[in-house]
């Protein structure tokens, strides 16, 4: 019998990532005992498959070419005891995404680097498909190569669209420049999932208590990447895309009815649109990641719950309840919450 040295050496081989924290007997156990463990999502006496879009991995290897040394115990790494955690709270699948941090590396680099996540990713997926889908990594600074990754990211791979920036090397997304890439995925009829890497220039100002460069900082890029989307008019030219904004859309669905009113205060600083802004949400994605039910009672009224997957950013610690949350959600109807615990998902991700 090969030693638990040798055994975490196979299981990591196996599915490209690494293990850390606890035994791994008790995982090569799992796939025999997880469907008797697992928490059943009942929704007006109805089994729903509850689908996580918003959920991370790493692989070591991947940074490693950007000469960026991860320690097996980060946190963003695929442990064993992701499986347990999905059990506990409910979920029955994730679809993995890896936050860009590859944006300002030379082609060559970039195009080895994707290459090599895909891979793994696709890995990961086919060995345990009923747990996980993922999205693709693109090199958004090289917009042609990264339409190509797109494409070789649903073909290829199986993979269901892309995870992406705020925005590159202080670019927008909605320059014309990334056209390309906007027309493939548009072509492709994949979802693009959009999550916020930072933004420097306010770095000044969410310095300090309160974990503010997160705290505000994330939802503000995502608010700034769809207002973008919008306003320079890249929903309309490519009317078709599948966009999910991370964070619940950040401040966006919120304060929409200001996006409204600004155009018709200030047409001198508006160009024409084919619509309102507000009704863009309509044709826009979001996460449920909004903490409250109030929020989520709010989002919905505001995008519709056809427009919202459920998401907990694990394994970061940002929600431990989100199955919860959409079930205790005043206001929701059970045809609501089934949509938002899976069923939207399935439908635009397109997982059988």
């Amino acid at each position: 019998m090969t030693n638990r040295r040798q055994f975490l050496k196979e299981a990591a081989a196996a599915t490209g990532a690494v293990f850390t924290g606890c035994n791994l007997m008790n995982h090569a156990l799992h796939a025999q005992t997880s469907a008797a463990k697992r928490r059943q999502v009942m929704v007006g006496g109805r089994r729903v498959r509850t689908i996580d879009i918003h959920a991370h991995v790493m692989f070591p290897e991947a940074t490693a070419m950007m000469g960026v040394t991860t320690a097996p115990d980060n946190a963003s790494v695929m442990s064993p005891a992701r499986f347990g955690t999905m059990d506990e709270w409910g979920t029955d699948m994730q679809v993995l995404s890896i936050n860009a941090n590859w944006y300002s590396v030379d082609r060559d680099v970039a195009t080895k680097m994707i290459n090599l996540q895909n891979e793994k990713l696709a890995e990961l997926c086919a060995k345990y498909p009923d747990r996980f889908a993922a999205f693709a990594s693109v090199a958004l600074q090289f917009p042609e190569l990264a339409a190509q990754q797109l494409e070789d990211g649903v073909k290829k791979y199986n993979l269901k669209g892309a995870a992406i920036g705020g925005h590159v090397n202080n670019d927008e997304l909605s320059a014309p420049k990334f056209d390309p890439f906007w027309r493939k995925a548009e072509e492709l009829g994949c979802m693009i999932f959009m999550h916020p890497q930072g933004i420097p220039e306010i770095s000044k100002r969410v310095a300090g208590n309160g974990v503010l460069a997160n705290v505000i900082g994330n939802p503000l890029e995502t608010t700034i990447f769809l207002s973008h989307l919008i306003f320079e008019g890249t929903l309309d030219r490519f009317p078709g895309l599948k966009v999910c904004g991370s964070h619940g859309g950040g401040y966006l669905p919120s304060y929409i009815a200001r996006s409204d009113y600004g155009c018709l205060r200030d047409t001198s600083g508006c160009k024409p649109l084919k619509k309102k802004p507000s009704e863009y949400l309509r044709q826009l994605y979001f996460d449920s990641m909004v903490f409250t039910g109030e929020g989520l009672r709010h989002l919905v009224a505001e995008c519709g719950a056809s427009q919202i997957m459920i998401g907990t950013d694990y394994p970061f610690k940002w929600s431990t309840t989100t199955v919860d949350h959409v079930l205790n959600t005043p206001g929701l109807s059970d045809a609501d919450k089934r949509a938002i615990l899976g069923g939207n998902a399935e439908k635009l991700l397109k997982i059988a």
